[in-house]
């Protein structure tokens, strides 16, 4: 598997959630890359309909 790099801004409540999973999982070692990379491999693995959530996230903000 490949992979890409891509930037991406976060509002800065998520940029703190993000922190706080980060060092709650310190014992692991991953990167706050990592754990975004794992976020998104969870979420899509769901059976959450993807397109109709990300429409009502987008919807709310």
């Amino acid at each position: 598997m490949s992979r890409e790099k891509f930037g991406v801004a976060l509002p800065e409540e998520l940029v703190d959630e993000l922190e706080e999973l980060v060092d709650e999982c310190a014992d692991l070692g991953a990167s706050r890359s990592e754990s975004v990379e794992a976020i998104l491999t969870a979420y899509f693995e769901s059976d959450v309909d993807h397109v109709a959530r990300v429409r009502e996230i987008i919807i709310r903000r």
